[in-house]
C-alpha cells in the first residue's frame, strides 16, 4: 500500500488477561489497510501502562504532563493520528478503565480529531460503552461519526484463527464508518491548519 497523508489509530482499549480485543482490533485493521486510503497504526493500551491517578497538574490545564515510563511514545503516536477507531467491550455496562485512563492522560491529542468506535461483547456488541465514550469524546472536542461496528456476541462470529464465520455484513459495516472516518478526517486536518480564535 502506498503511503496517504492520513494516519488511523486503532486502538486496543481492554488491557485484561485473556482479552479478545486484539483479535478484533487486528480484524478491523486488516479492513482499514484494504480500505487503503489511510496509514493504519494497531496501538495496544497494555503496552503503555498508565497510573490512574493524574498528575497533580490537571492535563486540562498543561496538556504535555511528564509522563511514566514509555508513555511518551503513547503520546506521540496518537497526536501523529488524523482520526482514530477505538475497539473497546462492554464491562459493567461501561467501557474499560485502561481505556478512560489513556484518554484523560491526554487532551490536545483527541482535539479536533474524529473517532469510530468498534464494540464487542455478550448481547449488547459494546453499543453501551461506545455511547458513553461518544460523551467523553466530545467534551474533548473529538468529533465521533455515526457509524460504528458491533459484534454481539464475539464469540460465535470468530474462528479460532481470528477470522469471521460471515464477514459481509461486518465487512460493510466497516467499509460504511471509514468512509465516515476519511470524509471527516479530511475536513478536520485541513481545519486544524487554521487557528482557532481566541
Amino acid at each position: 500500500m502506498t503511503s496517504t497523508s492520513l494516519r488511523l489509530a486503532v486502538i486496543i482499549g481492554s488491557v485484561r488477561e485473556g482479552r479478545f480485543g486484539p483479535v478484533v482490533a487486528n480484524w478491523f485493521a486488516d479492513q482499514a489497510k484494504q480500505y487503503g486510503r489511510f496509514d493504519v497504526d494497531v496501538i495496544d493500551l497494555a503496552d503503555y501502562p498508565l497510573p490512574h491517578a493524574l498528575p497533580a497538574v490537571s492535563p486540562l490545564m498543561e496538556p504535555n504532563p511528564v509522563r511514566p515510563g514509555n508513555t511518551q511514545e503513547l503520546a506521540e503516536r496518537l497526536a501523529a493520528a488524523d482520526a482514530f477507531v477505538v475497539v473497546t467491550p462492554d464491562i459493567n455496562r461501561s467501557f474499560p478503565a485502561s481505556l478512560k485512563t489513556a484518554i484523560d492522560w491526554h487532551y490536545t491529542q483527541w482535539d479536533r480529531k474524529t473517532i469510530g468506535f468498534v464494540g464487542y461483547s455478550g448481547r449488547s456488541g459494546g453499543l453501551l460503552a461506545i455511547e458513553g465514550l461518544r460523551a467523553v469524546f466530545n467534551e474533548l472536542n473529538a468529533h465521533t461519526v455515526k457509524d460504528y461496528v458491533s459484534f454481539p456476541r464475539y464469540f460465535l462470529h470468530f474462528g479460532p484463527d481470528g477470522t469471521l464465520h460471515e464477514p459481509a455484513e461486518f465487512e460493510q459495516s466497516a467499509q460504511g464508518m471509514l468512509d465516515q472516518l476519511h470524509w471527516w478526517a479530511t475536513a478536520l486536518s485541513t481545519a486544524r491548519a487554521v487557528p482557532v480564535p481566541a
